[in-house]
């Protein structure tokens, strides 16, 4: 069942790929732009992929005002943030890593709705890590 990797694509054709999978501190989410060259990679944890969820519904009802960045420290430190000008995106910044990733407005629904799956993927994966702990 492991690693699930999907795709969403946008009307203008934007691609994320977004995969679940086991990862020694629990869950690894990734978000990658699969056809755009540089455009860099997010690595989270499940608790990544939960304040992303929130920062992409918060953003959607933000727009077009503006709304304060959120800042996760952990295994893997990142920064969200919603850009408006000249289009709006969702910023993800991996701190101290490569580019920021970049997820355009027309792309929000669906990887929303994705990652609402994701991340009960993940909460099971890390269950299931812990139960063979004890």
């Amino acid at each position: 069942m492991f690693p699930r990797v999907r795709e969403i694509v946008d009307p203008f054709g934007d691609v994320v790929r977004i995969t679940v999978e086991p990862h020694p501190a629990g869950a690894l989410v990734t978000l990658e732009h699969p056809e755009v060259p540089g455009a860099g990679k997010v690595m989270l944890d499940g608790y990544g992929a939960d304040i992303l969820v929130g920062f992409i519904m918060s953003a959607r009802l933000a727009v077009p005002g503006e709304m304060p960045e959120e800042e996760i420290g952990g295994t893997f430190p990142t920064r969200f943030q919603l850009d408006i000008i000249p289009a709006a995106a969702v910023i993800i910044d991996q701190i101290n890593d490569e580019k920021p990733f970049r997820l355009a407005a027309p792309l929000w629904d669906r990887v929303y709705a994705e990652l609402c799956l994701v991340c009960a993927h993940a909460r099971e994966i890390e269950r299931r890590k812990h139960a063979y702990i004890h």
